[in-house]
């Protein structure tokens, strides 16, 4: 599944195409694309309203209208871009939009992205986390926050009513560049270490982000370029190697019902 610095990208991508453009007609493939609207609801509540903004909140990717939100979930398989052809040989397609002589298309293999729409944040922002590449992911919210809750570490990062945005590849990696098994429970982390954990989590995002996300399996943005991230993973899909920092052989274990990746050595509980 895409992670922050994967929709990050693919939002960055469409943005430029879209502010100051309108839809003027949505073709659906895959009824269950829409989550909580109708095409009737586009026509109504969408269509020629004007694009003011295109920005991610956690993993989604919040199309702005003004008076009512867009936001897309690319889930497992989702694609996310524009072109200016709809290609009818693809299987795929759930939906695309067009705007002037283009189109917003969706690809989805697995059929779990989805479109939702709402009159405003209300309903994401109560559900999601902080930002952790936002002002407000301080020191001392991360101490006080990590030292409050009594769970596993890789466990509670996958929490996104915690901090959002974050999926296994770059809790594996940030884990690994703070030291921090990821079995460890919260409360017990030495400070130093949740202090090293937040540069680290700011850190693997905002590399991954320059270099447009990390592509392991269906991920792509842009006429299918894919991100570069991949080539700088310390730990993820790493076992049986040797760690980079102590030349202890990388485990790879089930935690928190996720594959997960790590040094015996180096991240010690």
């Amino acid at each position: 599944m895409p992670e922050l610095p994967e929709v990050e990208t693919v939002t960055k991508s469409i943005k430029r195409h879209l502010i100051g453009e309108s839809f003027s007609s949505m073709t659906v493939h895959w009824k269950k694309t829409l989550h909580n609207f109708t095409p009737n609801d586009f026509n109504n509540k969408v269509k020629s309203r004007k694009v003011k903004d295109v920005y991610r909140r956690a993993k989604y990717i919040v199309i702005d209208l003004d008076e009512v939100i867009m936001p897309v979930h690319l889930r497992m398989t989702g694609k996310l871009y524009v072109s200016n052809l709809v290609d009818t040989t693809k299987r795929h397609i759930s939906l695309y939009l067009q705007f002037n002589d283009k189109y917003l298309i969706f690809e989805d293999t697995r059929k779990f992205g989805r479109f939702y729409l709402y009159q405003n944040m209300n309903f994401l922002n109560n559900k999601l986390g902080i930002e952790p590449l936002s002002s407000n992911f301080t020191e001392n919210w991360i101490l006080r926050n990590m030292k409050s809750k009594n769970r596993q570490i890789k466990q509670l990062l996958f929490d996104q009513s915690f901090i959002c945005g974050l999926g296994n590849i770059y809790i594996d990696e940030a884990l690994w560049i703070a030291k921090i098994h990821p079995l460890s429970i919260s409360s017990a982390i030495p400070s130093r270490k949740i202090i090293a954990l937040r540069k680290a989590i700011i850190k693997v995002l905002g590399d991954s982000i320059k270099l447009g996300g990390t592509t392991i399996r269906d991920y792509t943005y842009d006429f299918s370029y894919v991100g570069n991230y991949a080539l700088n993973l310390n730990v993820f899909g790493k076992q049986g190697v040797a760690c980079s920092r102590c030349n202890s052989i990388i485990l790879k274990d089930k935690i928190a019902q996720r594959g997960t990746h790590y040094c015996p050595e180096c991240q010690k509980i």
